[in-house]
């Protein structure tokens, strides 16, 4: 990987993490489109870490309070405290995707990465989170989440596995359909990815360095510089996303979405694009 694909990759993964239009998708579009090599799914967890820490500067007085309040509840206080109860939902919620990617690691580094499974999920989850967003009463606080919502939340991020599906599209529509504010899902979607991403990017790290990774490994200067845009994109991404939630609604991800589907499905079919990872002639 060059330090321009880095820096193109890197403003791609900022952009598209927190958007309901999947950064993994987006990644591997990318590269097929400039006929460039698939990034592969250790760098997009690697560069997530970037966006992840965005999440983790932009709410950090919430996740302090989270934490704080959870570590109080293990020595017997504060059990009743919102807050704490927040921290364990955050680990139950983060319990699928623990399992599920472990379980697919192979597939999820390989067939899931297929370009008509990534245009197929783009659409088909862009109709559902449009049902949720018509549906979903908007009513319910996050104050108001219970464990049953909380597992919920936690296989609709699992789904965030495939390509296309995208992490917090499957965390607001599960969020939506359940009936909490756009705004409250969002939020939620984003502490809940924190251990997940975390986990995962650092796992794929440490198995690069370590040299157990197959593949043809990871470039780590350019990672590195891309992680770092990622950041920094990412942080503006989350501000301007939250407030926008204030007063819209997700139909313009659902039409982009549907159209970059179809026109992927279309290019894939018309042999301009090889669907298993390399430019066609």
């Amino acid at each position: 990987m060059g330090w321009v694909e880095a820096v193109v990759l890197g403003i791609v993964q900022g952009l598209t993490e927190f958007l309901p239009i999947s950064s993994s998708a987006h990644l591997r579009l990318v590269g097929e489109a400039f006929g460039w090599d698939d990034p592969g799914a250790a760098f997009t967890a690697i560069t997530q870490i970037g966006t992840e820490a965005a999440v983790l500067l932009y709410f950090r007085r919430d996740i302090w309070r989270i934490l704080t309040a959870w570590f109080a509840s293990l020595g017997g206080r504060r059990k009743g405290d919102p807050d704490a109860r927040m921290g364990w939902l955050i680990i139950v919620g983060s319990l699928p995707i623990g399992i599920l990617g472990l379980l697919f690691q192979d597939d999820i580094e390989t067939t899931f990465r297929d370009l008509r499974i990534v245009a197929t999920t783009l659409i088909v989850f862009a109709l559902i989170l449009y049902a949720a967003d018509r549906i979903g009463t908007k009513q319910r606080r996050l104050d108001q989440l219970t464990v049953p919502h909380g597992i919920g939340y936690g296989f609709a991020q699992a789904l965030a596995l495939i390509p296309g599906v995208s992490r917090s599209g499957g965390t607001i529509t599960a969020g939506l359909f359940l009936g909490y504010s756009r705004a409250a899902a969002a939020r939620y979607s984003f502490l809940l990815a924190i251990p997940a991403v975390l986990a995962s990017g650092f796992y794929q790290a440490y198995d690069e360095l370590s040299g157990d990774a197959t593949g043809t490994g990871v470039s780590w200067g350019p990672t590195i510089l891309a992680t770092v845009i990622a950041f920094g994109v990412g942080l503006t991404v989350i501000a301007w996303l939250l407030r926008y939630l204030d007063r819209g609604s997700f139909t313009p991800f659902v039409v982009y979405r549907i159209a970059l589907g179809v026109l992927v499905l279309v290019l894939v079919f018309a042999g301009v694009l090889d669907p298993t990872g390399s430019t066609a002639p």
